[in-house]
């Protein structure tokens, strides 16, 4: 192959200022940490911002490659001082040889609702879907916004850091109906605080 055919990847610091002339005042950052790019957009300029960074001709991000949920309660040891949920997503530029991460809160902690990017990557159906039963993250203009992967009778969404590890209900199959059932949980909630060993020798230490 000749050098002429090699694609070679963009350095982040080149991509860093490629986004933030593209971009503008639409973001809040586009940062660089460790040898990565994040850009972070308000809810009201999230779909324009995307729709840039797939289609202008020095982004190209052709692919979505992952996008979750996230939620910021208690982030670093309760220091964090912002909107709880967000979401982040990972854009792929074949074409370029570049990645970028965008990152989006939801301005509202009690009903949190972003648009969705179902409309300029296919790939966001599933992980949206994802974020809605995990976080509760609402999708607007995703067209089947349904749970994908707990149960149909489930209640609640299973990674707020306040949901109860053991749950609202528990299911199991009942004979005599013959059929699953749901019932309240049975288990009762502890907090195990780990003992903590200090002898003076312990492990051979002096």
């Amino acid at each position: 192959m000749s050098d002429a055919a090699i694609t070679y990847a963009t350095r982040p610091q080149d991509l860093q200022q490629t986004l933030t002339a593209l971009l503008g005042e639409r973001v809040q950052s586009v940062s660089l940490e460790r040898d990565e790019v994040t850009v972070t957009v308000g809810a009201d300029h999230y779909l324009g911002v995307m729709q840039a960074l797939r289609d202008a001709p020095e982004a190209r991000f052709e692919q979505l490659v992952d996008l979750c949920g996230m939620d910021y309660s208690d982030y670093g040891d309760g220091r964090w001082d912002g909107p709880r949920f967000a979401a982040v997503s990972h854009l792929l530029s074949v074409s370029l040889n570049q990645r970028v991460r965008v990152r989006v809160f939801c301005p509202d902690d009690d009903f949190p609702v972003l648009p969705s990017v179902n409309g300029l990557w296919n790939s966001a159906n599933w992980y949206e879907r994802e974020a809605f039963d995990l976080y509760g993250i609402v999708f607007e203009g995703h067209e089947d916004l349904r749970r994908i992967l707990t149960d149909y009778g489930f209640i609640g969404h299973p990674f707020r850091k306040d949901f109860p590890l053991s749950g609202h209900v528990e299911m199991r199959y009942d004979a005599e109906r013959q059929r699953v059932v749901y019932e309240p949980v049975s288990i009762e909630p502890r907090e195990i605080t780990p003992r903590v060993i200090r002898e003076d020798n312990y492990g051979g230490l002096h």
